[in-house]
C-alpha cells in the first residue's frame, strides 16, 4: 500500500510549479531591483558627467571667473530634477599645463624610498609653503590655466535592497573634466620656489 502511495507521488507534478516560482521569485526579485539600481546610478552619472562638461565650458570663458556660484548652480539645476534630495561637492584646481593636472609636487628623494620625507626638498608649484600630493591651486585660474573641475552628489539609494545585498544605505556619484581657459589674455606666470624642510 505504502509503495503504491509513494509511486503515485513521484508521477504526480500538480503544484511543482508553483513551488520553483516561489523558489525563483526571491532570485529573479533581487537581480531586477539591483540592476535597477544599478541603471539609475548610470543614468545619474551621464547627466552629471553632461552638466559638468557644459558649465566647465562656461567657466572657461573671461566671464566665468566671477561665476562661480552660479556655475556649480547650474549643474544642481539640471541634476536635482534626477536626484530631488541629493547633497552636492564641487571642487575646482588649475594648473600651469595639462601635464601638471594633478600631479604631484615634484621632491628630491634623497633616500631613494618614492616618499616625500620631512627634509627632502621639494618645488613648491602652488605657493603654499608645504609639499602637496596635488599642485594645484583652487578656483578657475587665470587665462589658459588648465581646470580640473569635479562635481559629486550623494543620494540615498533608490531602493531598500541595500541592507539585503550588503550596499551602503548611500550612493556617490562624481563626474570630472579637464579643460584649458580660453585665452583671453597672457597667461600668468607661475613662479616656482625650492623649499627644504
Amino acid at each position: 500500500m505504502i509503495r503504491l502511495i509513494s509511486n503515485d507521488l513521484k508521477r504526480d507534478s500538480r503544484g511543482s510549479a508553483a513551488v520553483e516560482f516561489a523558489l525563483v521569485l526571491p532570485v529573479l526579485f533581487t537581480v531586477i531591483i539591483a540592476s535597477m539600481d544599478i541603471a539609475y546610478k548610470g543614468f545619474i552619472h551621464a547627466t552629471l558627467q553632461g552638466a559638468v562638461q557644459k558649465v566647465a565650458r562656461d567657466g572657461t570663458l573671461q566671464t566665468g571667473a566671477g561665476q562661480i556660484s552660479a556655475l556649480d548652480a547650474k549643474v544642481q539645476n539640471i541634476v536635482t530634477p534626477i536626484v530631488n534630495n541629493g547633497t552636492f561637492t564641487f571642487t575646482r584646481r588649475y594648473y600651469e599645463a595639462f601635464t601638471k593636472a594633478a600631479q604631484a609636487e615634484s621632491f628630491t628623494d634623497s633616500n631613494g624610498n618614492g616618499i616625500r620625507n620631512t627634509g627632502e626638498c621639494f618645488q613648491d608649484e602652488n605657493g603654499n609653503g608645504t609639499w602637496d600630493a596635488d599642485a594645484g591651486r583652487s578656483g578657475l585660474g587665470g587665462s589658459k590655466d588648465v581646470v580640473v573641475y569635479t562635481a559629486s552628489v550623494s543620494y540615498p539609494r533608490l531602493f531598500p535592497m541595500k541592507g539585503l545585498l550588503g550596499w551602503s544605505p548611500t550612493q556617490v556619484v562624481s563626474a570630472t573634466t579637464v579643460l584649458r581657459n580660453q585665452p583671453f589674455g597672457n597667461q600668468v606666470t607661475y613662479t616656482v620656489q625650492a623649499i627644504c624642510t
